[in-house]
């Protein structure tokens, strides 16, 4: 006899109440891709640091040109990722009423370890599908940053370009926010 293996999809709005009702915590370290509730990577030391750099220099870069958020949930079709890094539009309430949705994000950054693969082969579709402007994959391992930019509905980026040690990068949506890659890996 054959067992059959069934899986249960969920909305973004059946996924938020799970989170309102308590029967998701903080402490289930989750997200929803594509309507399935996915574990989420350990952070190691380095890929903590990283984000912690991240935030360190956008917040006093940005000041109130953007809402820098940290591993926080974004809403998309049918995934709530939550990026180590989204810059996303201000808004006086931070977001209060309703989480940033593809058209309110500037930046989304995955810091990459273990996660490379993930990052490029899950993440990078998804992000791209749903028309998020600018992704960057921080990688840790090769001690560069990849930049993806237009997105298009096939879920590839058509502007892809990889820097180095030496290089500087800039946010497309936020003129003047020039990072130097060493700043950051």
């Amino acid at each position: 006899m054959a067992v059959t293996m069934v899986r249960h999809r969920f909305s973004v709005d059946e996924y938020e109440q799970m989170i309102e009702r308590g029967i998701l915590t903080e402490d289930d370290r989750v997200e929803l891709i594509r309507g399935e509730i996915i574990d989420k990577m350990s952070i190691g030391d380095e890929h903590a640091a990283c984000v912690k750099r991240l935030n360190r220099l956008f917040s006093r870069m940005l000041g109130d040109r953007a809402v820098v958020s940290i591993q926080d949930p974004i809403r998309l079709a049918d995934s709530a990722p939550e990026p180590d890094v989204a810059l996303a539009k201000p808004r006086d309430d931070f977001y209060a009423s309703g989480k940033p949705r593809a058209a309110d994000v500037l930046l989304v950054i995955e810091v990459a370890d273990t996660s490379l693969d993930a990052d490029r082969e899950v993440k990078r579709p998804l992000y791209a599908e749903n028309g998020i402007a600018e992704y960057w994959i921080v990688n840790l391992g090769e001690a560069c940053i990849e930049v993806h930019r237009q997105p298009r509905p096939d879920g590839t980026y058509q502007e892809v370009r990889t820097l180095r040690r030496g290089q500087t990068l800039d946010v497309a949506a936020l003129p003047g926010c020039t990072l130097a890659v060493d700043q950051v890996v």
